[in-house]
């Protein structure tokens, strides 16, 4: 028999239907019907509780809504119903506490239909279809479904294979593509993309991770061992004194700190990348530097000088991709620790360098000199 955890981490997804929370042994809330609903690309789980005449809507990430479900009956309410696209379940809590699963399965015909705007658009790589790595790194259970303190790394994931796949025709499919990851760390997009594009779009790809930490490189090379990920590898090493490859077809930088983002830059252009995927991080450089008597009001408090420079930092390393003959893009990205340190620069190599007077007039405005500018 199924237990309670078991059915709502298999019941509690975006194909939800509708889920209704009964039969309040205590005062107060009645019932609380819960659905997905579309919030800003993402999906989020909306409880409506009715308290007598009254209805109260919250809503609560997929996380959040099971746990919310699973406090509900064992704080008074007696019975869960949910319908969803593949599975119906009802979930009864006798007076004594003990919970009984009944699960109904649908087949072919019988499949629920999810309305539209009640739909997340499909992922590259789907829910309930069982990926090694994710497995292993924890992002999923042996059955395919998602664990649900992960999802949001299971989005993350999608999210940047979704910039992937908006550059693939850049990338040749004639000859061998590499890739450079430099701080790969524990590899969770390093995997995706090895798996992505040589598993499902058959791309001969060579990916080579770089990170300062033996344990990270040692636990990503035994992975890649286990898969059979041959054109795999994991390096300790910093991406400024990497000499093992003489040209690069697309290099990754996540989160490297600082100016490591500038020297990751300077290189992926030396070795002529077509392709450039960069999410910045910890941006102090100009913080130190930046000096403008006009906007001396708002630099004297530090949070705004530190986030300021922080999208000074990104712009002008962006202006300097462009000067240096790439088609550049600023980009929202989904980030783990939910901090604003959520842009993606991509950056594709055309050959057409745009001017930079302007640019320099701004840097000497602001009295900034950034290492990228240096470095190129």
């Amino acid at each position: 028999m199924m237990t309670l955890e078991e059915y709502l981490e298999k019941q509690i997804n975006e194909y939800l239907k509708q889920a209704v929370l009964s039969g309040n042994r205590k005062e107060g809330v009645g019932t609380v019907k819960i659905r997905p609903v579309k919030i800003r690309e993402q999906i989020f789980y909306q409880a409506s509780a009715m308290e007598g005449t009254k209805v109260l809507h919250k809503n609560y990430d997929r996380e959040q809504v099971i746990a919310y479900i699973k406090e509900a009956l064992g704080n008074g309410f007696g019975q869960l119903q949910a319908q969803g696209q593949e599975l119906d379940g009802t979930v009864l809590v006798s007076k004594k506490g003990k919970i009984t699963v009944k699960v109904k399965r649908h087949s072919g015909a019988e499949k629920i239909q999810i309305q539209a705007h009640n739909r997340v658009k499909k992922y590259i790589l789907e829910e309930g279809t069982p990926v090694p790595f994710l497995v292993d790194l924890g992002v999923m259970h042996p059955s395919g479904s998602i664990v649900s303190s992960r999802y949001d790394k299971f989005r993350q994931i999608n999210r940047f294979l979704e910039f992937i796949e908006d550059i693939l025709p850049r990338l040749p499919k004639d000859r061998e593509i590499t890739i450079l990851d430099f701080g790969c760390g524990k590899s969770y997009l390093t995997f995706a993309m090895y798996y992505y594009l040589r598993e499902l779009k058959g791309y001969d790809v060579q990916i080579i991770g770089l990170d300062l930490k033996e344990d990270v490189i040692r636990h990503c090379s035994r992975l890649a061992e286990e898969y059979g990920y041959e054109k795999l590898h994991f390096y300790k090493g910093n991406i400024a004194d990497y000499e093992g490859v003489t040209s690069v077809d697309m290099v990754v930088t996540l989160h490297a700190c600082d100016t490591a983002t500038d020297y990751a830059l300077a290189k992926a252009v030396e070795w002529g990348a077509q392709v450039i995927l960069s999410v910045p991080c910890c941006q102090h450089e100009l913080n130190r530097q930046i000096e403008n008597q006009l906007l001396q009001p708002v630099l004297k408090y530090g949070i705004l000088r530190e986030r300021i420079s922080a999208l000074l930092t990104d712009g002008i390393r962006a202006n300097l991709l462009e000067e240096a003959g790439y088609d550049t893009q600023i980009l929202e990205f989904i980030d783990m620790e939910h901090t604003p340190k959520n842009l993606l620069i991509r950056a594709v190599h055309t050959g057409k360098k745009r001017d930079g007077e302007a640019l320099k007039h701004m840097m000497k405005a602001l009295h900034v000199q950034p290492s990228l500018e240096k470095l190129l």
